[in-house]
């Protein structure tokens, strides 16, 4: 029975969202070649979308998914004429069906992509390779929108992962879920992937959508299992408040066109307060730990945001003493020039601007177009719209998104009309 092609294409996509971590962790349990495994995948969602066309969606998509990746990965084995003990090894490979809200194992992880996540953050990596990683396996985003995520050219991550991967092949690092004593030392890692998931769904790399809905949601349902799982790591809790308190603004960011709102000028009526409430429950709680970390502070900022009745009545000054605990833990450009748009908008755009300058001369963020985006803000807010148009024009050349590009184009039009 055949299927529409538009129907085709959500079941996919939806799948992908699903099914990839779990297809390609399969594969990479059974060969250890991560390559391999990943490329496997890749073409198991082609033949999906050749075959459900014609064939009709089938009730369990990530149990074709599986076999399809399976049957390439044989494919790909006999060709490479392997040993014949891995090719009956993987031509034996069954697809599993998601397991139970709890399972028994030694990790006590309830859910199978955490476990995966977990997996996947081997503490012989370092951090920022255990990340991309991950998010790269698991979470199936591109080199592109990883490269973002880490100010890193496409080039320079691409290699990175490349290393990665080959330091698990050629350690013999094993792919399994650690015990429970083991995963303390693994949280970081795990913390730091949906830290990042939740980042380039609410404001995504490239593309007509701003916000990808899909993966700010799939972010919040780990870190509610995260948290659940690990009641006393305060650095759990405050990440989930983190994401709820930014996904509370998210239906506001965009008009019924489409076009980017700034926070000052977005309908506060419009923000979820359910989501607010918890999120700045969950902060409290996680405060009173007396474990500080930076995901509890990024979400402290956020509440000051939330919890204002209107943008004047934003404590500016109290967010930039709280960028300033931040730098204590995440010394980054990106955090310097966050710190540098709070004085600016507690002292005066006059006392901002020199803070990017600054930036600008350290050459920390070359090609990261929020730079000169708030140097144009400022310029804008001081009366020098010759000025600022000239910075919104070199922002917009760095932009990524079509709603960036929309908001600045529009800003760039109101500068050089009044200029």
């Amino acid at each position: 029975m055949s299927s529409d092609i538009t129907a085709v294409k959500a079941a996919v996509d939806a799948a992908f969202r699903d099914e990839w971590g779990r297809v390609v962790a399969t594969l990479i349990r059974t060969t250890g070649d991560w390559d391999l495994a990943e490329e496997c995948a890749q073409d198991a969602f082609a033949l999906a979308l050749q075959r459900w066309p014609r064939d009709g969606i089938p009730d369990r998509p990530g149990a074709w998914l599986t076999t399809a990746a399976r049957n390439r990965a044989v494919d790909v084995l006999r060709r490479k004429a392997v040993g014949a003990a891995k090719l009956r090894e993987v031509a034996a490979m069954s697809y599993e069906p998601s397991p139970p809200a709890v399972e028994s194992d030694e990790s006590g992880v309830p859910d199978d992509r955490l476990r995966l996540m977990f997996t996947c953050c081997h503490p012989a990596l370092s951090l920022e390779a255990r990340v991309a990683l991950t998010l790269r396996t698991l979470a199936g985003l591109n080199t592109a929108e990883i490269a973002r995520a880490f100010l890193a050219s496409e080039p320079t991550m691409a290699k990175r992962l490349v290393r990665a991967k080959k330091k698990i092949q050629n350690a013999g690092i094993p792919y399994r879920v650690p015990p429970a004593h083991l995963l303390p030392e693994r949280t970081p890692g795990v913390l730091g992937v949906l830290y990042l998931l939740f980042n380039e769904g609410y404001s995504a790399t490239a593309g007509a959508d701003l916000v990808r809905q899909n993966l700010c949601a799939e972010a919040i349902r780990l870190a509610r299992v995260l948290a659940t799982l690990m009641p006393d790591e305060a650095e759990a809790g405050g990440l989930l408040a983190l994401m709820l308190l930014h996904d509370a603004r998210r239906t506001a960011r965009l008009d019924d066109r489409g076009d980017l709102v700034t926070l000052e000028d977005q309908d506060r009526g419009k923000w979820n307060a359910a989501e607010i409430a918890e999120g700045a429950v969950l902060l409290s709680d996680a405060l009173r730990r007396g474990q500080p970390g930076p995901y509890q502070v990024q979400a402290a900022i956020a509440a000051c945001h939330a919890t204002a009745a209107t943008a004047a009545d934003t404590d500016w000054a109290q967010i930039a003493g709280l960028y300033e605990q931040l730098a204590r833990f995440l010394p980054t450009p990106v955090v310097e020039l966050n710190h540098a748009v709070a004085v600016g908008m507690a002292e005066g755009p006059a006392a901002g601007l020199p803070l990017v300058a600054a930036l600008e001369a350290s050459g920390k963020l070359a090609g990261y177009h929020l730079l000169p985006a708030t140097r144009a803000d400022f310029l804008r807010r001081l009366g020098r719209l010759p000025e600022a148009a000239v910075a919104y024009r070199e922002a917009l050349e760095l932009a990524s998104t079509d709603a960036e590009r929309r908001f600045l184009r529009r800003r760039l039009a109101e500068a050089a009309g009044q200029a």
